[in-house]
């Protein structure tokens, strides 16, 4: 990934946390397919990277995201596609592996809302473990009103806000603030300020380093699976998973930690030792 301040994806590691901003202000953050690209390795190297507990995503500028450049998907519509291919479809595709990938890594995912939170980046937006929003930040689903749909979008914000409110948004392309997103679930919390967004921030970041980083993991894991398996098979796995925790070096220290009155090791720490883990 290239770190420098031309880079579209900036990466900054400090201790055991993550801060990648999309750096695209020109264009209020408008994911085109370098930035998707970058976001996919990004998030594929942080999902088997231990050492990291939590990812912060942002924008540059004041702007979270605008959603995707219109100017590739102008460069897709009028390229000559090769005979049984879509490259369009594949290219909306890949947004979706985006997703998918933001949702299910082990780690928590913070997302800070500001500006422009449209298109992909209420996607994203959707998929994170915490989403922190500014009370001016405009949301919205804008794809019904250029002509397009929001295809792979779609799913998570019905995951997110449920059906209804989620074809509300669909149907009607309307834009709203954070403190609406807060009401309709889809925001956790609201702030009024940059330092109040700082503030929240970094009280979030606090409660996950409290938390055992492997618990966690499987914890999300197992919510992440309701709805998309049966329900025994569910609880199955859960009692396995709880069984392995149990049994692990995690539960160990939690509970020695509790007799002993200290902080677990995690907890005491921090944040792991800044390191250079690859995540790119």
């Amino acid at each position: 990934m290239d770190t420098s301040d031309n880079a579209v994806l900036l990466a900054r590691r400090e201790g055991a946390v993550l801060y990648l901003t999309i750096n695209r202000p020109e264009a209020r953050n408008a994911m085109n397919a370098q930035v998707l690209e970058e976001l996919i390795a990004t998030f594929e190297a942080v999902a088997a990277c231990p050492d990291v507990r939590a990812v912060v995503l942002r924008g540059a500028g004041g702007n979270f995201c605008a959603g995707g450049d219109v100017k590739d998907f102008v460069r897709l519509r009028r390229q000559e596609a090769a005979p049984g291919t879509d490259p369009v479809a594949a290219f909306n595709r890949r947004f979706g592996a985006l997703l998918e990938l933001a949702n299910s890594v082990p780690q928590a995912v913070i997302v800070l809302a500001e500006g422009a939170v449209l298109g992909g980046g209420f996607g994203l937006a959707c998929v994170a473990d915490v989403t922190i929003a500014r009370n001016d930040a405009s949301f919205g689903l804008p794809e019904t009103s250029l002509g397009v749909v929001p295809a792979q979008i779609a799913p998570f914000v019905v995951q997110r806000i449920g059906l209804s409110q989620a074809r509300r948004l669909g149907m009607c392309g309307g834009r709203f603030n954070g403190a609406e997103a807060y009401r309709l679930g889809l925001a956790h919390f609201v702030e009024h300020s940059d330092a109040g967004m700082a503030a929240r921030e970094e009280q979030v970041l606090a409660q996950v380093m409290r938390c055992a980083p492997g618990a966690n993991a499987m914890t999300k894991q197992i919510m992440l699976a309701v709805g998309s398996e049966p329900l025994g098979q569910v609880l199955d796995r859960a009692a396995t998973l709880f069984s392995a925790a149990l049994s692990g070096p995690e539960a160990a220290e939690g509970t020695q930690a509790f007799v002993e009155k200290r902080l677990p090791q995690w907890a005491a720490a921090g944040n792991v030792e800044t390191g250079e883990a690859d995540v790119r």
